[in-house]
């Protein structure tokens, strides 16, 4: 039995989980300001195990978010793009999922589409998430029954309700896939699936598609934002995404307001 299934600690500091997106807050701007100082220094990079790169920048903000988080939730899991799976997370009630850069080839373009972004998960599903894209000075901050903000003011997914004329950003062969369906207004892709999401969020884009493989450090924080924002994020048969599984991957993936959605669900199967 998981050590914390029978209820959180009463000294738990983190118990409120507005309380916990404050510190995710504070530990994702912290480590924006170090990503972007590391680039303009020249940071340097390499490719992993699956060709996908990793920077200085990558580990070195994954290394500063443990320790700040690991300061107020030392007993919760962690979950990270750039730390060895550590099987003990399947333990925990809660987690701790984050990815020290989301769009890593965007931040090594001077691109300004990538994030820092971090998440805790209770039994599955996330309570409170910070997402920060330092190029524009953007941080989104979600927490599970209390809504979703950016730069402190709500924010709300969109009313559409039909495809047509709706603003949709994804992978090509999910738009080439919708083209036949009829016809819907694309936007530059957003190089970091968290800030694709966090636009759904926002309204500024109508929906959202991913292809599968996604990870919960690519999702969490994201997802409790548009979620929070009054839209969804499930899988193509309808279901909200469950975090901190053994293998913590994703099939493809819809997003879009509340009203859209089923349309797109519809279509994307």
């Amino acid at each position: 039995m998981p050590p914390l299934a029978a209820g959180l600690p009463a000294a738990d500091p983190l118990a409120d989980p507005a309380v916990a997106a404050q510190h995710l807050a504070e530990a994702v701007v912290a480590a924006g300001a170090v990503a972007v100082e590391m680039f303009r220094a020249g940071v340097k990079s390499w490719s992993k195990h699956n060709d996908s790169p990793v920077t200085e920048a990558d580990l070195a903000v994954d290394a500063m978010l443990r320790e700040r988080l690991s300061l107020v939730g030392p007993d919760y899991g962690w979950l990270s793009e750039e730390t060895v799976d550590e099987p003990s997370r399947l333990t925990r009630r809660r987690v701790w999922i984050v990815d020290p850069i989301d769009g890593t080839r965007a931040y090594m373009a001077g691109r300004a589409d990538w994030c820092v972004e971090a998440a805790l998960v209770e039994d599955g599903r996330p309570i409170a998430g910070a997402l920060f894209a330092p190029v524009t000075e953007e941080l989104f901050i979600a927490v599970r029954g209390g809504g979703a903000t950016r730069n402190g003011q709500p924010i709300r997914v969109s009313s559409t309700q039909a495809l047509a004329g709706a603003v949709i950003d994804g992978p090509a062969p999910w738009l080439a896939h919708l083209d036949r369906a009829g016809s819907w207004r694309r936007v530059d892709r957003i190089r970091s699936l968290a800030l694709r999401l966090a636009r759904v969020a926002t309204g500024e884009l109508d929906a959202a598609l991913a292809s599968p493989n996604g990870n919960d450090w690519d999702l969490a924080a994201a997802d409790l934002l548009v979620h929070e924002a009054g839209g969804r994020l499930t899988t193509l048969d309808g279901r909200p995404l469950a975090y901190n599984a053994p293998v913590p991957r994703h099939g493809a993936l819809v997003s879009a307001g509340s009203l859209l959605h089923p349309a797109l669900v519809a279509l994307a199967r």
